[in-house]
C-alpha cells in the first residue's frame, strides 16, 4: 500500500483505462481501533499482507452504493463490519450486502464523521471527514482527475447540480481541511480546503 500525508493512513488503488484514473481504498490505522477502510478496491496480495500486518480491517465505510467494491470480501477475510448510506437502504449491491451500520448526515461512527453530498448519482452519497479534522474522504461527487485540483462528476451524471455545489460549499466550509483523500482520481494532500473553493469558482 502507499503511505499518505499521515503515519495512520494508507491507499491502494486500480486503474481504470475507460476513465484513465485511479480508483482508490483508502485504510485509516486507529491504535484504540477501530481500524477502517474506505471504499476498499480488491486489494493485492502484498496489499492484503500489509493489512492484516496493521491489524487487519474492523468497519469498512462505504461512501456510495456504487462504491460497494470489494467490500464483502473485506467481511469474508477479516471479519469487518460495514457501514453504508441510510438514504442508499436497498439500492444496486447495498441490496444483497449485510450492513451493520445504516449512517445518517453528521453521524459519528469510528470517530468519523458523515457529510451527505445532496445532488450527486445517488441519493445519499457521503464524504468523511476523519478524527483529525484535517483529512476528508470523499466518494463520487468530489474527484481529481488532473493532479494538483479537483473536479465534479460529469453534469450529466449528477440529480441536482445546485445541490452538489451546496455539498461542495459545506466541505469548503470546514475550517481545517487540508487533504482531500478522493475515491476516484489523484488525491490533495496540502490546501484541501482552497482547492474545494477553486473548484467552486469553477
Amino acid at each position: 500500500m502507499k503511505k499518505l500525508h499521515r503515519p495512520d493512513l494508507f491507499a491502494w488503488s486500480c486503474f481504470d483505462e475507460s476513465r484513465d484514473l485511479d480508483f482508490n481504498g483508502h485504510l485509516l490505522v486507529q491504535a484504540e481501533g477501530p481500524n477502517i477502510a474506505f471504499d476498499p478496491m480488491p486489494p493485492s496480495d502484498h496489499d492484503a499482507r500489509q493489512i492484516s500486518d496493521l491489524g487487519g480491517v474492523d468497519l469498512v465505510m462505504i461512501s456510495t452504493a456504487d462504491h460497494v467494491r470489494a467490500a464483502a470480501a473485506f467481511v469474508e477475510r477479516w471479519g469487518a463490519e460495514v457501514a453504508a448510506p441510510a438514504a442508499e437502504r436497498g439500492l444496486g449491491e447495498l441490496a444483497t450486502l449485510g450492513v451493520d451500520h445504516w449512517l445518517e448526515d453528521d453521524a459519528l461512527r469510528g470517530g468519523v464523521r458523515c457529510l451527505w453530498m445532496r445532488g450527486s448519482k445517488t441519493p445519499g452519497e457521503l464524504a468523511f471527514l476523519l478524527p483529525d479534522g484535517e483529512t476528508l474522504i470523499t466518494g463520487d461527487l468530489v474527484r481529481g482527475q488532473r493532479a494538483g485540483s479537483l473536479n465534479l462528476l460529469p453534469d450529466e451524471k449528477l440529480s441536482d447540480r445546485g445541490a452538489a455545489l451546496r455539498s461542495v460549499a459545506r466541505l469548503a466550509e470546514l475550517g481545517g481541511v487540508r487533504a482531500v483523500l478522493v475515491g476516484d482520481g489523484q488525491s490533495i494532500y496540502r490546501e484541501g480546503r482552497e482547492r474545494l473553493r477553486e473548484l467552486l469558482r469553477a
